[in-house]
């Protein structure tokens, strides 16, 4: 079996889960974890299941302008924030508006601040309709891991994170990859 884990990041905290599910996906399956950007359809065709993430950015997926603001924080004199190095590739909205139907199982999970949804909102719910919408079937319901208010991951993230992986793994037991 054969799992992606797309991922779109800004300081590295999203590629961090990113790569924490794909270990925990690892105990059945063969493990590609990429950028957004490298997300290119042969990819998402070759995967028995799709797993895509992105940070929560003003109650949802990131947009342009969102990202230009990360990027300023980052900028800040005093700033303790890095820029991942694909931080400046296209976003998962960009990515959507480009990608074909993608006619497999997937799941979505975001990174968000650590306080009710209803305050920060969650990209991946947004990641799960978009991912329906071009012929996904979801495997589980979307998933949030958490930054401090410093922009930080909040300790335990990459251990749930690959709790989750694995869960999704438990999940895609006996299933047959989704056909068009």
């Amino acid at each position: 079996m054969k799992a992606v884990v797309i991922y779109e990041s800004m300081y590295g905290h999203t590629h961090q889960i990113a790569k924490a599910i794909g270990e925990g996906l690892s105990l059945t399956a063969d493990v590609v974890v990429v950028p957004v950007g490298e997300a290119d359809a042969e990819l998402v065709k070759s995967a028995d299941v799709v797993v895509v993430g992105g940070p929560t950015h003003v109650h949802g997926m990131s947009r342009a302008n969102t990202r230009k603001a990360a990027a300023d924080a980052a900028a800040k004199p005093g700033a303790d924030l890095v820029l991942a190095p694909d931080a400046d590739d296209p976003g998962l909205r960009e990515w959507f508006a480009s990608v074909d139907l993608v006619f497999t199982n997937a799941a979505a999970f975001d990174t968000r601040f650590d306080l009710p949804a209803a305050i920060t909102g969650r990209a991946s719910k947004g990641i799960a309709r978009k991912l329906r919408h071009h012929g996904a079937t979801l495997i589980a319901e979307p998933e949030s891991f958490f930054v401090k208010k410093d922009s930080h991951l909040a300790p335990d993230q990459e251990v749930r994170a690959r709790e989750w992986g694995a869960k999704l793994a438990r999940n895609l037991k006996g299933k047959a990859r989704v056909s068009t």
